[in-house]
């Protein structure tokens, strides 16, 4: 009994941590290297195999506002480590821009992507397992960060 008290516990608080990163207020205009990190950076928190973590996440993270974004990596690394690809060795984007740059070891992500028939404004989502696998990241500014995943 108190195995399973502490286990409903542990998954509140999991929840909660994982709702509170929802609502990290930003003052003023959200930069693109802003967006990026909303949009893509999750250090904090790891599905783990929770099937809702890309329903919360891409709630709490603004990504169903007007629209349903059909898909979305969350990269579960340090900033740092994320803004460090950005020195990496230089490659050419999709779109041909030459500001690409992949990792040079792999990374966690877990890939969210919208359920077939799923429409705005009731967005659904499934959730990959965590996959570790090499990033690639379009840089721009001073300083030189991400402002786009690639891949």
């Amino acid at each position: 009994m108190a195995l399973k008290k502490s286990l409903i516990l542990f998954l509140m608080l999991a929840l909660m941590l994982l709702v509170l990163g929802c609502f990290e207020a930003s003052l003023g205009q959200e930069t693109k290297a802003m967006r990026f990190q909303r949009q893509h950076i999750d250090s904090n928190n790891f599905p783990n195999g929770n099937a809702t973590y890309c329903n919360v996440m891409m709630v709490c993270r603004n990504m169903t506002w007007g629209r349903c974004k059909e898909i979305n990596t969350f990269v579960h690394e340090p900033l740092s480590a994320v803004e460090a690809i950005c020195s990496e060795k230089n490659r050419t984007c999709i779109k041909g821009m030459k500001n690409c740059y992949q990792s040079r070891y792999p990374m966690s992500i877990t890939v969210c992507r919208l359920r077939r028939g799923s429409r705005h404004p009731n967005c659904t989502y499934t959730t990959s397992p965590i996959i570790q696998q090499h990033i690639t990241v379009a840089c721009a500014g001073v300083p030189y960060v991400p402002v786009h995943f690639e891949s």
